[in-house]
């Protein structure tokens, strides 16, 4: 009961913070610079000719996931700034005295924080990710093949680090926190696309290095378990061969066994949180 009072208190709080209104901002604009231009590529002339309905879908699950990966950039960075300031803020400005003064665990306040900010990572995801498929749906006539199951991992990404800058922002300051968390974000997709350039090429060793980042931190094989559900199947055998390099397509689906592993991190990485945050001083 205390930690779903504390969520309640932190989703009020988070919906406050000028990161929102930006976020909103952030969030309209894409929408619309990408009605824009999917509007654009029926009958686009090109050197190859006139682009058909049936091209342009085709293409627009290519921008697609590049589109979801703007909300998925966007997520991340609401997230992680929101975070920081939800624990490292409150200890620092001594408002988390006011609730731990009374017989509350640290680890109920925790969890209620947790509680809070998965809520609205989750709900921003679902949300701007259901208005990105309408706006396609209505300029190009493409809906993807499993949109329940790629916002569902994006909302799991969300969750992955948003917990990790919950743990940094227990030992650094917010701002810090949410630097770093959404630093390690950018570089674990770097990784990524570093790794798919090595199994094109068949190069054993820089494949190795997205495996690496893959299991060190999940979000972006969540990532690209989103984009396997989002693209159109036929896009992967358009682009041929070459297609693991490619940023934005993904050729498979994810294993159960890595949903396992993600959501064993996280339940790690929480745990950590809960032991850094009980012997933090307030």
């Amino acid at each position: 009961m205390t930690a779903l009072t504390v969520a309640g208190l932190t989703l009020r709080e988070a919906s406050r913070r000028r990161v929102v209104w930006a976020l909103a901002a952030l969030t309209v604009v894409l929408l619309a610079l990408s009605a824009w231009g999917f509007s654009k590529l029926v009958g686009l002339n090109s050197d190859l000719g006139t682009m058909t309905s049936g091209e342009a879908r085709l293409v627009a699950s290519i921008l697609l996931n590049l589109i979801m990966f703007g909300m998925s950039l966007i997520a991340a960075i609401g997230t992680a700034f929101l975070a920081g300031p939800t624990l490292a803020g409150e200890v620092e400005s001594g408002q988390v005295l006011a609730i731990l003064a009374r017989p509350v665990r640290r680890s109920q306040v925790l969890l209620g924080k947790w509680l809070g900010l998965v809520t609205f990572g989750c709900g921003y995801v679902l949300l701007a990710g259901l208005a990105q498929f309408v706006v396609v749906r209505v300029t190009v006539g493409y809906w993807p093949p499993d949109p329940v199951a790629g916002l569902a991992l994006l909302a799991g990404e969300t969750v992955v680090l948003l917990t990790l800058a919950l743990l940094l922002s227990s030992v650094i300051s917010p701002m810090a926190s949410g630097i770093v968390a959404v630093g390690l974000f950018g570089a674990t997709w770097v990784a990524g696309i570093v790794g798919a350039l090595g199994a094109s090429l068949g190069n054993a060793g820089v494949e190795r290095v997205g495996t690496v980042s893959r299991i060190l931190l999940p979000t972006d094989g969540l990532w690209r378990g989103a984009m396997n559900a989002f693209q159109d199947p036929g896009a992967l055998l358009q682009m041929g061969q070459g297609q693991q390099g490619f940023p934005f397509l993904s050729p498979d689906a994810l294993a159960p066994a890595y949903l396992v592993w993600a959501a064993a991190w996280v339940a790690v990485i929480w745990g950590l949180t809960a032991l850094s945050f009980q012997r933090r001083d307030v």
